[in-house]
């Protein structure tokens, strides 16, 4: 608290003040990942960003879905960071087409829902209560 000063507030919204005009990494409540460029914020942390693109990561592979101009609600970002430009291109990851990671990551969600549907009918023929949908868990 060595530079703590008297009735200084210190907000969410204060410290992106540093990120503006800096590439960021934003993953969403519902679990999106989006990379842009935060132009502007406010106070509750809404964000805009510029040249948005939408990365869907399915195993070592990733696509990129340009979205343009995004307009980001402070309450449903999980986390924000900074990407570092010169490490970037370093990333152990392949690129492919959007078409292609977007059927790989259907056949991911299906084979979870396959999973979670036996899981469930195994715990039910327990004696377990499996009555609950994704969106109770928080």
């Amino acid at each position: 608290m060595d530079n703590f000063i008297p009735g200084q507030i210190f907000t969410t919204s204060a410290s992106l003040v540093d990120s503006v005009d800096r590439k960021l990494l934003v993953v969403l409540r519902d679990g999106r990942k989006l990379i842009g460029v935060l132009r502007s914020f406010d106070q509750f942390a809404n964000l805009v960003l510029q040249d948005t693109i939408e990365r869907i990561y399915v195993g070592d592979a990733y696509g990129d879905i340009p979205r343009g101009i995004f307009i980001i609600r402070g309450e449903n970002v999980v986390l924000l960071g900074e990407i570092d430009l010169d490490k970037e291109d370093e990333l152990p990851l392949r690129q492919v087409p959007v078409e292609e990671i977007l059927l790989a990551q259907r056949e991911e969600m299906e084979a979870r829902q396959k999973r979670e549907k036996l899981k469930n009918k195994l715990l039910h023929d327990q004696g377990f209560s499996v009555d609950f949908t994704e969106t109770d868990l928080y």
